[in-house]
């Protein structure tokens, strides 16, 4: 029996059962569960009326708000699981980490990681340094009833690549320096990061999220030796520390297809593939035991509908000899895509893979 058989102390809950969770837990499912990273957002106008006015950060802190986006798009596209509607530097934010999220910039910190002396402004977190989290979360399982609730939270790697640059960055030359240069202090600030990271996955897991996610965006800017002995360490410790609950543990990151293997062997149940590497090929570089998430090219959404079916059909068609299958963008939902583009796709995979 796996770990993720039962939750931990607890008899099956309503969203044991869900299509997402039985692909996630590589058993047979009544159709292919379709989510999409990043469908709680700014695709949506009733997303843009809600949050008008209202700074990110603030978005994320207040329940009642996170709980209406959250709930969103579930309501418009039929979703089969929602995703927790926050950002990945909350829990710096809320461990006193001075930064905001600057419009069309993103997160920008105000002094930057740099030396050892710079490790003391990472503290532990508490749950009650994100009370609002678990407040949103009782909100939404009560709504949510039999649709699951994916939590989530920013991988050490790519939390400590926007503290060491001091925000979104290209080539990531302030943290690969930091890497290669003083590997003891890296090795130090990325376990740092783990722990608060994997107390802030569990805050979520015991409000009521029946699976969750580490999204390690930055990550593909690595080569997979520099993962294995920079990177694997950190990752690891955030997954063992949630694996007794039971849930589901799904990671992410962009241009990782050489990393594939390496990201399986961190300790996830589900590997998310971006849209550069075949669903087939992935399984392959992944290996047995492990289902995948993923992978139509967002872009896709901009052609015409009859072309998104027969791109997305591909998908399928490479996920058939999977274990497990949650089909999902190759990455998130961009801005400006015509949300009927999205609940049409919905309808189409769900339709397609019906038993």
């Amino acid at each position: 029996m796996s770990v993720i058989d039962r939750p931990k102390g607890q008899q099956p809950t309503a969203t044991y059962d869900s299509a997402f969770l039985k692909a996630c837990r590589r058993e047979p499912v009544p159709h292919t569960p379709v989510w999409f990273m990043r469908q709680a957002g700014r695709s949506l106008p009733e997303y843009l009326k809600v949050r008008e006015g209202i700074p990110m950060l603030e978005s994320c802190m207040r329940p009642e708000l996170v709980a209406e986006i959250t709930l969103q798009p579930v309501r418009r596209h039929k979703v089969d699981a929602a995703i927790y509607f926050s950002d990945i530097v909350v829990p710096l934010k809320a461990i006193g980490i001075d930064l905001d999220i600057k419009p069309g910039v993103g997160p920008v910190v105000e002094k930057p990681i740099r030396t050892r002396a710079d490790l003391d402004q990472l503290r532990d977190l508490t749950p009650d340094d994100v009370r609002y989290v678990t407040e949103a979360i009782g909100l939404l399982t009560r709504e949510l009833g039999p649709t699951p609730l994916i939590g989530f939270a920013g991988a050490p790697f790519t939390l400590a690549s926007y503290l060491v640059e001091g925000g979104p960055s290209r080539n990531h030359e302030h943290t690969k320096s930091l890497m290669y240069g003083d590997p003891q202090l890296w090795a130090d600030l990325l376990d740092r990061l783990a722990d608060i990271t994997a107390a802030f996955l569990k805050v979520q897991i015991e409000a009521g999220a029946s699976a969750v996610q580490l999204f390690d965006s930055w990550v593909g800017a690595l080569a997979p030796a520099d993962y294995r002995r920079s990177v694997l360490p950190a990752s690891t410790k955030v997954f063992r520390a949630v694996e007794s609950y039971g849930v589901p543990r799904i990671h992410f990151g962009v241009g990782t297809g050489e990393l594939l293997g390496l990201m399986g062997e961190a300790g996830a149940d589900v590997v998310g593939v971006d849209w550069r590497v075949p669903l087939d090929e992935a399984a392959r570089r992944v290996g047995p035991g492990r289902a995948l998430q993923g992978n139509l090219d967002p872009a896709v959404l901009f052609a015409p509908t009859e072309v998104v079916e027969a791109k997305a059909q591909e998908v399928l068609d490479a996920a058939a000899g999977l274990e497990g299958h949650v089909f999902n963008l190759g990455h998130g939902v961009l801005p400006s895509m015509d949300p009927d583009a999205l609940s049409r796709l919905v309808e189409y995979v769900q339709t397609r893979t019906a038993r």
